[in-house]
């Protein structure tokens, strides 16, 4: 960056303008109180407005009235403001009171006014292995000779062999305390740059998007060519980097077994005994948690992208409507306007409300021809009843799915996910086949729920004459929705 960039940064920079600004210690203290520090978005402007009571009471119990001397509600109209762009305001669908999260760039600058205090602690070892262990991912996984990747593969196979024999020959060797602390720290400084990111991920959509919007209501061609200009622009959004990037984190966090796998290690690690001591260890626990809100925030600013563009072409389509109306309209009037007295000479010329017959005369056309009649043998012969089996026309069952939901729902009730052999064990099959068929059409059509052709289960059930029939199946799991 030069000179010019960097002086227009400081003029137009909403995070600049909040370093400069005169109140800026209340703000940066509020949002890390109210936003960053409960990690908290989508708040409601009348409890923002009774966080920042709080803060302006013991502020004017300590400084005097005059300290702050404008209500909580102009403090947060005046950060909200176009020109600051500190907060951002906005409204859900449905509701009535203005809802406000902080923006990229006053996040950006309450992280580095928290940085100022310096720490206690620099993670190093951490962060050297974390770049290690990226660049090996980049440079391994963009090889494409095979003899390569092969030779780093069994490699990766000697050390793992070899770290076994050690282990078998008792040489365990385990984290020291400070080695713990600096991947600890690292965990952590990571999992909170993520929850930001979202932030910025999110912004960058919007923006996207106004360029879309703002294409639209400039345009002036055909509701074909706009059509195609909306696909093409919600494409780019969907296949930009920012949106492949994304959509790879949500594939990943949706995985119930990579879920599963992480709310398992983040449980391990806070019973690891050189840890004890450490600030916010059971918070991490909560990571996974943290991380689903903000990102379905960010796929419902996606979803509403789509709904608004969708609202400005029916818009579009409305006033071309009302234009062709109006023409309408016009040739009428013209035409009550001429009745009585019409122009003279050719006023209009139509078509000739006849039938050309110069290519083809009437008698040349062929005369009328009866289809044949085809003959059928329709000789039934007449069945005994008594060979006729006709119990399976009063066999026939309905499945009722409302009840395998509930099912679901009872044993999702106590954990995040279940497999459909879990889920039967606590509610057996009544119906055999059938239920289970009804089981997969359930996990097909919902978001919850993922199908493993991979890997296969064992369900069983009972007959009526008391036999047992059993099926093997894909593994079917059953996920608690967020």
């Amino acid at each position: 960056m030069d000179y010019y960039a960097i002086s227009s940064l400081r003029e137009n920079h909403a995070g600049w303008s909040l370093l400069r600004a005169q109140n800026a210690p209340l703000a940066v203290s509020f949002f890390i109180k109210a936003f960053t520090g409960p990690n908290q978005r989508d708040i409601g402007r009348q409890e923002l407005i009774d966080h920042l009571d709080d803060v302006l009471f013991g502020l004017r119990d300590v400084f005097g009235e005059d300290k702050f001397p404008r209500p909580a509600s102009e403090y947060l109209d005046d950060w909200a403001a176009p020109e600051r762009a500190w907060l951002r305001k906005y409204y859900v669908p449905g509701q009535d009171e203005p809802r406000y999260d902080l923006t990229a760039a006053a996040e950006d600058v309450v992280h580095w006014v928290e940085s100022l205090r310096g720490r206690d602690f620099v993670a190093t070892q951490s962060r050297l292995t974390s770049i290690f262990a990226v660049l090996k991912a980049l440079v391994q996984q963009s090889e494409t000779d095979p003899e390569v990747r092969l030779a780093e593969l069994q490699r990766q196979r000697d050390g793992i062999d070899a770290e076994m024999q050690r282990i078998r020959d008792g040489s365990i060797r385990v984290m020291t305390a400070p080695e713990a602390l600096d991947h600890f720290q690292q965990l952590t400084s990571l999992a909170k740059d993520l929850l930001s990111d979202f932030r910025e991920v999110e912004q960058n959509f919007r923006k996207l998007d106004r360029q879309v919007r703002e294409q639209i209501a400039t345009w002036d061609g055909s509701q074909g060519e706009l059509l195609e200009t909306i696909f093409a622009n919600q494409q780019d959004i969907s296949s930009s980097l920012q949106g492949r990037t994304f959509q790879g984190f949500w594939d990943y966090l949706m995985s119930p077994q990579l879920r599963t796998e992480l709310k398992d290690l983040l449980q391990r690690a806070t019973r690891i005994e050189t840890l004890a001591g450490a600030e916010n260890l059971q918070t991490v626990t909560n990571l996974h948690q943290d991380w689903l809100p903000a990102v379905e925030q960010t796929q419902a600013t996606v979803r509403q992208l789509s709904q608004q563009m969708r609202r400005l072409l029916d818009d579009k389509v409305f006033l071309e409507n009302k234009r062709i109306m109006r023409l309408i309209r016009s040739i009428e009037t013209g035409a009550l306007g001429t009745r009585d007295a019409p122009p003279s000479g050719v006023f209009m010329e139509i078509a000739a409300p006849s039938v050309d017959v110069a290519a083809a005369l009437p008698f040349e056309r062929p005369l009328y021809e009866p289809s044949r009649k085809v003959m059928v043998d329709d000789d039934v012969v007449a069945a005994d009843d008594a060979d006729v089996d006709a119990g399976a026309l009063f066999s026939q069952f309905h499945v009722d799915t409302e009840r395998l939901k509930s099912s679901v729902d009872d044993v999702l009730a106590g954990t995040e996910q279940a497999t459909l052999a879990e889920i039967t064990d606590a509610h057996p099959l009544q119906q055999g086949l059938a239920e289970i068929v009804a089981y997969y059409q359930l996990a097909s059509e919902s978001e919850w729920a993922s199908i493993h052709p991979e890997t296969t289960q064992q369900l069983s059930w009972s007959l009526p004459d008391g036999s047992i029939r059993e099926a093997t199946i894909d593994q079917i799991i059953f996920v608690r929705p967020a």
